[in-house]
């Protein structure tokens, strides 16, 4: 169980303090990743011409790749220098400074919401309001997507990289570990049904060395 969270103020300040080099590092990454545009491409799919919010979008490349698929996608994220970044290197998706867990969406707007190892900064009361919000904002029949991190050579799930230097900036983040099984429960606490989980290991020399995890789940359709 992973109780411990950073602060709000600090998760912001910390990628607008690496945003300019983590967006170097990160753009193209996606190329290089079949089995994530997989999943990527199902979810537009699922989603049926409805807007899609990439939640915790950092510099964009997962909204772009969304809307070059047909999406109609919104980025979103608690960075400023992030979403500055996004919009410089994205002309034409819209993007937002906005925080997980208190979405300024609609209730019932969003026919997708994608969260890409954008919840790893959260603990567990964090993910909870985060997983609430979505619940919250899907329409029925809405789809999330949730990938994240489950272990490392030296994080075994649950554990905690208590992170001070990143990029060569300082920084105060919190990069959690998480055990599929946990986040399984929380979504299915908010209210989701999961429709399918997958994981992987990483890919060598291309990324960070951990085994990830992609839970896909729907909001239940009312009964007419």
């Amino acid at each position: 169980m992973t109780t411990e969270q950073s602060d709000p103020g600090d998760v912001a300040a910390s990628y607008d303090a690496v945003a300019k080099d983590y967006a170097e590092a990160i753009r193209g990454e996606l190329g290089g990743k079949p089995l994530d545009r997989a999943l990527l491409a199902a979810v537009t799919e699922m989603c049926d011409g409805g807007r899609i919010a990439d939640i915790g979008c950092g510099p964009g490349h997962v909204a772009r790749h969304l809307a070059d698929l047909g999406a109609d996608v919104i980025g979103l994220d608690i960075s400023p220098a992030m979403i500055e970044i996004a919009r410089a290197d994205n002309p034409g998706v819209p993007f937002e400074v906005e925080s997980m867990t208190d979405l300024s969406e609609a209730d019932g707007s969003l026919a997708g919401a994608l969260l890409f190892y954008s919840i790893i900064n959260l603990g567990e009361a964090e993910r909870a309001r985060a997983f609430a919000q979505v619940t919250r904002v899907l329409r029925p029949g809405g789809i999330a997507l949730v990938a994240f991190h489950i272990r490392s050579e030296e994080f075994a799930p649950g554990q905690t990289n208590h992170v001070r230097t990143w990029f060569g900036h300082a920084v105060a983040l919190e990069g959690h570990f998480l055990d599929p099984e946990e986040v399984i429960e929380e979504i299915a606490d908010a209210g989701l049904d999961i429709v399918s989980v997958i994981t992987r290991m990483p890919h060598p020399d291309t990324e960070f060395p951990s085994e990830r995890a992609y839970v896909l789940a729907q909001k239940p359709v009312l009964e007419p």
